[in-house]
C-alpha cells in the first residue's frame, strides 16, 4: 500500500472519529450518525491537507509512526470542526 492511499485512509478515519465526537458532544447541532461521519471524513481529507501545506512534518508521504500519527490526529481535528460548524449551520436554518 502507498505511503498517499495509507494518509489519505487514516485522515478519513480520524475526521470520521472526530465528527462522530462533535456531533455527540453538541446534542443541539448533531447531524445524525451518518451525517456526522460523512462531515467528518470530508473534513478530515480537506482539513488535513491544508494543514499539510501549512505543517510540511504533517504531510507525511513516509509510513513513519510519526506521519501517521500526524494524519489521524489531524483528520481527527479538522474533521470535528468541520462538523461542529455544519452542525451549527444546520441547527440556525432549521428555527
Amino acid at each position: 500500500m502507498s505511503g498517499t492511499l495509507l494518509n489519505l485512509i487514516l485522515q478519513i478515519i480520524g475526521g470520521a472519529i472526530g465528527g462522530n465526537a462533535a456531533g455527540g458532544a453538541m446534542k443541539n447541532a448533531t447531524l445524525g450518525a451518518a451525517g456526522n461521519t460523512v462531515a467528518g471524513a470530508i473534513g478530515g481529507i480537506a482539513g488535513t491537507s491544508i494543514l499539510g501545506s501549512l505543517i510540511p512534518a504533517l504531510a507525511g508521504g513516509t509510513t513513519d509512526i510519526g506521519a501517521m500519527a500526524g494524519q489521524l490526529v489531524g483528520g481527527g481535528v479538522t474533521g470535528a470542526i468541520v462538523t461542529a460548524v455544519v452542525g451549527m449551520i444546520m441547527a440556525n436554518m432549521k428555527r
